[in-house]
C-alpha cells in the first residue's frame, strides 16, 4: 500500500485512507503494522471519537481522492522503528469560501513538546498549497490553554464562539502567512 506523507523535522505525518481506517478500528496490533509503527497502550489520544472515525471511513471509501482532507497519523521520526504520537488533520474538504477547519490530538506523554505545532504548521503548507484554501479555521474549549498556545504558535487568532456552546474559534488565513 502506498501511503501519502509529509516530513517534518521529528514527524512523519501519514494521511488517513480507508485502510488505515479500518485498522485503527479494528485495534493496535493491525494499525502498527501498516503504518509499521509502535502504537502506544494508551492509544488513541484524548478528543479522539470513534463515531467520527467512522463517518471519515465512510467518506474515503466512497471517494478516496478524500485523503488529505480527513486527518493525518503523527509518527516519530527519530527512532528505529517509529512510534504513533497522535493526529491532526481536516475535517473534509474545503466549503464554497475556501475555509477547512483543522483539530488535532496527542497521547499525554508526547504533550507539550512541540509535536502538536510542528504538525499543525506542515499541514496549513499542506492546505495553503492549494488554491481553494484562503482560510484553516479551529476550535477548542477556553481552558485548553496548550491547545490555544498551539494555534497561536501558528498565526491563529481569535474570531468568537464556535459551532457548540463553551467552544471557541480561531483562524488564519492564507494572506495572513506569506
Amino acid at each position: 500500500m502506498i501511503l501519502r506523507t509529509i516530513e517534518s523535522r521529528r514527524l512523519t505525518l501519514v494521511a488517513a485512507t480507508a485502510a488505515l481506517v479500518e485498522a485503527d478500528l479494528e485495534g493496535q496490533a493491525v494499525l502498527g503494522e501498516l503504518l509499521s509503527a509502535k502504537v502506544p497502550e494508551n492509544w488513541p489520544p484524548d478528543l479522539y471519537e470513534r463515531r467520527a472515525m467512522k463517518v471519515s471511513l465512510e467518506l474515503l471509501q466512497q471517494d478516496p481522492r478524500q485523503s488529505g482532507w480527513s486527518f493525518w497519523y503523527l509518527l516519530t521520526r527519530s527512532q528505529e522503528t517509529p512510534t504513533l504520537l497522535g493526529l491532526c488533520g481536516f475535517k473534509g474538504r474545503p466549503d464554497q469560501e475556501g475555509t477547512v477547519e483543522i483539530g488535532y490530538s496527542v497521547l499525554k506523554q508526547f504533550q507539550v513538546q512541540g509535536f502538536a505545532t510542528e504538525a499543525v504548521t506542515r499541514l496549513l503548507a499542506w492546505a495553503f498549497s492549494h488554491q481553494n484554501v484562503s482560510e484553516v479555521t479551529a476550535e477548542t474549549l477556553p481552558h485548553l490553554r496548550q491547545s490555544i498556545r498551539v494555534m497561536e504558535k501558528n498565526g491563529f487568532s481569535f474570531i468568537g464562539a464556535g459551532s457548540e456552546h463553551g467552544v471557541i474559534r480561531y483562524a488564519v488565513k492564507k494572506s495572513d502567512r506569506r
